[in-house]
Formats: C-alpha cells, sequence, structure tokens
C-alpha cells in the first residue's frame, strides 16, 4: 500500500470517527486529538488520552508529555517523524473540582474506552506496524482486551496480540508511562531496562 494511501485512510478515520463522537456526546465538545506521524511507520506508540496541552495544540505527546517522549526516543535512537503516535482515548476526559471549577485530569472510564477501541484498532490495521508499544494500563488492556492484566505483570517483554474484527497480529511490546517516574522515582531504573530491551527488539527487526 502506497504511503499516501494510508495516509489518506487515516484522514477517512479522522473524520469518520469525529462524526460518530458528535452523534455519541451531543450536549458536550469533545475535542479530538487523533494520532500523527509517520503512516507507514514500523514502530506505533499508543498513550492513554490526550491532556491539557494536548488538546490546545491538537497534537499527541506534546507539553510535559513530549518532553518524556524525547527522551524515550533519544534512548532509542529514534526521531519523531520516523513514528506513529496515538492515544487509546482520542479525546481528554476531565473533572471538575465543584468549588474551584478548575478542570483536571482523570483516567478514562470503561464507556471512553469502548467507544474509542474501534477507532484505534482501525488506525492499527491501517497503518500495520511490526511493534505496538503501549505505554501504561489502559492502552495496554484496549490492545490485549484483558481488563485485568497490569503493566507490572508483563512490562518489558513482546506480547503477540490480535485485534480488530479481522484479527490481525502484531507484536505488542507493553512499556510503563513515562508520566508515571514523576510519580515513583523508583521505576526510573526499570524503565530505561524496558527501553533498552525495546531497542534491542527493534534492531534484532531491522537485521
Amino acid at each position: 500500500m502506497l504511503k499516501r494511501d494510508k495516509a489518506k485512510q487515516l484522514q477517512k478515520l479522522k473524520q469518520e470517527s469525529a462524526q460518530f463522537f458528535k452523534s455519541v456526546y451531543k450536549d458536550q465538545e469533545k475535542i479530538m486529538v487523533f494520532g500523527e506521524g509517520n503512516p507507514y511507520a514500523s514502530l506505533v506508540l499508543v498513550g492513554e488520552a490526550p491532556g491539557q496541552q494536548e488538546v490546545v495544540q491538537q497534537r499527541p505527546f506534546v507539553g510535559r508529555a513530549g518532553k518524556n517522549l524525547d527522551e524515550f526516543l533519544k534512548i532509542l535512537d529514534i526521531k519523531r517523524e520516523d513514528i506513529y503516535i496515538t492515544n487509546a482515548v482520542k479525546f481528554r476526559p476531565v473533572k471538575i473540582d465543584p468549588d474551584t471549577g478548575r478542570t483536571s485530569n482523570r483516567p478514562p472510564n470503561r464507556e471512553e474506552i469502548d467507544l474509542n477501541r474501534t477507532v484505534l484498532y482501525k488506525e492499527l490495521a491501517i497503518i500495520s506496524p511490526s511493534i505496538v508499544v503501549s505505554l501504561g494500563n489502559i492502552p495496554l488492556r484496549v490492545l490485549t482486551d484483558d481488563n485485568k492484566l497490569t503493566i507490572g505483570q508483563v512490562h518489558g517483554r513482546p506480547l503477540f496480540i490480535s485485534i480488530g474484527a479481522k484479527e490481525q497480529n502484531m507484536v505488542l511490546f507493553p512499556l510503563y508511562h513515562p508520566a508515571s517516574i514523576i510519580y515513583r522515582p523508583q521505576l526510573k531504573d526499570v524503565y530505561i531496562s524496558d527501553l533498552q530491551r525495546l531497542r534491542k527488539h527493534l534492531n534484532k527487526d531491522n537485521n
């Protein structure tokens, strides 16, 4: 499949998905942040959901999350433009403080995850990468279709998954979310070690 064909398919998926979510959330404004990057990439990164800066800039993994991603790419010796980056949920899940009216991030709920699942599966089916990297528990559970699985059980080792109606086979490499290191500094060494394993896996695939 030609690169431009994949780009066209992804654009069509974005338009169809935006219309779908408008019909579901009639009374709410959901600002969609879709994936970006090389539609012909062999490596796809899947995060949880966009945050405030991602919504403002309409791009995944910018702001603080972007700095985490820069470190990730530096260790792997990969350029951002060579991969494809997306999220399991395409809009920002928020909660509002009743006292201050302040909006903050929250984890996506089951309904939001299930509504977005098909979009992610179609996105991956178009790109057809050789390796999908999940960052954190939610994308891991979406991609394995196992709501009880935790990143602590499987981080740093490749899993074989089948996604979508056509059961397309892919290799999933689960990692802790880079942001988790901020709250749990003890994970830093584990995270770096897992990244080095991923780099070896990528080098093996490229040889």
